[in-house]
C-alpha cells in the first residue's frame, strides 16, 4: 500500500544541528564535548513533522564536519545513489551536517548524486540544546524541501534560516549568526517560508547532478589538491611544499580577479612545469577569475566565480577524468 505523503530519507552526519551543549546558555562549547543526538532523537523533538512526510532516518556517522572530507563524502554520495536505486518509493532525500563544511559536502553531492530527485543539506548555528536554537526549523524545512517536487532538478539544495541556495553558490559567511550561509551577489533560490510553503523564484543553470561526468562509484580516494592562499609578501614556500609532496592539483587563493606575489607565482609556474594543474581562484567573495594571455601562457588554469574551497573539489573530481589543461578548464566554466 502507498503511503499518501511523500517518503523522505534523512541521513545524520551529526555536526551542530545535534549538538549536545552543557547547558542552554552554551553557544560555543558543545563542539569539544563531541556528543550528538542521533537523528531519531532530533525527530522526536519535531512531531509535527509526521503532518509532512513519512520519514525514514539513519544515522550514516556522527562526527563535528570537521572530521569530514574525501572519504566521507564517497560513502554519503554511495549511500544517496543507492537510496535513489533500492528505494524508489522515496520522494527526496535530506542530510543533517555540521556546518564547517556543509557548502563543501554540498557541492561534491551536486557533482556526484546520480537523481533528479531533491537532495537538501541542513545544519544549524545553535545547538539544540541551546536556547533560540534554528535545530528544529532547520531539520523541518529540509524535509519539506526535500517532500517538494518542484525542489526536483535544481541540483543540492541547502536550507538555513528558510533560505533555499543552491549548493554550488553557497557559503558560510558569519561564524556565529543564523543567517550565515548566503550566496554572494548571486542570491538564493527561495524560501521554506513561514506559510508552510516551498516557493522558487529562481534555477541554477550550471550542470549538476544527472549531467555531469563524474561517477565516484567504487572509488575509495579522490585525487589530492591542495589550497594556498596569498597575502602580501608572500612568497614560493607553501607551493614549494606541495610540489615537493607531489600532490595532484593546487588551488591558489589570490587577490581580486586572480593575482599573486611575484615569488608565488614562479614557485606555480613551476608546478605547472612538473605536471601539477594550477587553477587560480580568489579569496574575495565573490566575482570571476578570468584567463589571459599571460595565464594561458603560464599553462595556468582559472576558476571562473569558484570559491577556492569549491575549485578544489571541482578539480578532485576533474581529475579522476583527465589532466588534459583544456579539458579541465572547461569543466570550470561548465559546473
Amino acid at each position: 500500500m502507498t503511503s499518501a505523503k511523500p517518503i523522505v530519507r534523512i541521513i545524520a552526519t551529526g555536526g551542530s544541528i545535534a549538538g549536545i551543549g552543557p547547558n542552554r546558555m552554551d553557544y560555543i562549547l558543545y563542539p569539544e564535548l563531541g556528543k550528538h543526538l542521533t537523528i531519531q532523537e532530533s525527530l522526536d523533538r519535531i512531531p509535527e513533522v509526521a503532518e509532512i512526510a513519512t520519514v525514514r532516518s539513519e544515522d550514516l556517522i556522527s562526527v563535528g564536519s570537521t572530521a569530514i572530507g574525501a572519504p566521507e563524502w564517497l560513502n554519503l554520495t554511495e549511500r544517496i545513489n543507492q537510496t535513489f536505486t533500492q528505494e524508489t518509493d522515496v520522494t527526496g532525500v535530506a542530510i543533517t551536517h555540521g556546518t564547517a563544511t556543509l557548502e563543501e559536502t554540498a557541492y561534491f553531492l551536486h557533482l556526484t548524486v546520480k537523481s533528479d530527485k531533491p537532495v537538501v543539506v541542513t545544519g544549524a548555528m545553535r545547538p539544540p540544546t541551546s536556547f533560540g536554537t534554528d535545530a528544529d526549523a532547520n531539520l523541518i524545512d529540509a524535509i519539506r524541501i526535500a517532500s517538494c517536487p518542484e525542489a526536483g532538478g535544481k541540483g543540492v539544495l541547502t536550507v538555513l534560516n528558510n533560505e533555499i541556495q543552491c549548493a554550488r553558490d553557497v557559503t558560510k559567511a558569519n561564524t556565529l549568526r543564523v543567517e550565515t550561509f548566503r550566496p554572494n551577489e548571486l542570491g538564493f533560490l527561495g524560501y521554506a517560508d513561514s506559510d508552510g510553503q516551498v516557493v522558487f523564484y529562481r534555477a541554477p543553470l550550471r550542470r549538476h547532478t544527472t549531467n555531469t561526468p563524474f561517477d565516484v562509484a567504487g572509488r575509495t580516494s579522490l585525487p589530492r589538491v591542495d589550497v594556498v592562499y596569498a597575502y602580501a609578501g608572500a612568497d614560493g614556500l607553501l607551493v614549494d611544499a606541495v610540489r615537493n609532496n607531489r600532490s595532484d592539483g593546487l588551488i591558489l587563493a589570490g587577490f581580486g580577479a586572480g593575482t599573486f606575489p611575484p615569488a608565488m607565482t614562479r614557485a606555480a609556474e613551476e608546478a605547472v612545469k612538473e605536471g601539477i594543474p594550477v587553477v587560480l581562484a580568489s579569496r574575495a567573495t565573490a566575482g570571476r577569475v578570468v584567463t589571459t594571455p599571460q595565464k594561458d601562457k603560464q599553462g595556468f588554469i582559472v576558476s571562473d566565480n569558484l570559491l577556492p574551497q569549491k575549485a578544489r573539489i571541482l578539480l578532485m573530481l576533474g581529475l579522476t577524468l583527465t589532466k588534459d589543461r583544456a579539458q579541465l578548464q572547461n569543466m570550470f566554466y561548465e559546473f
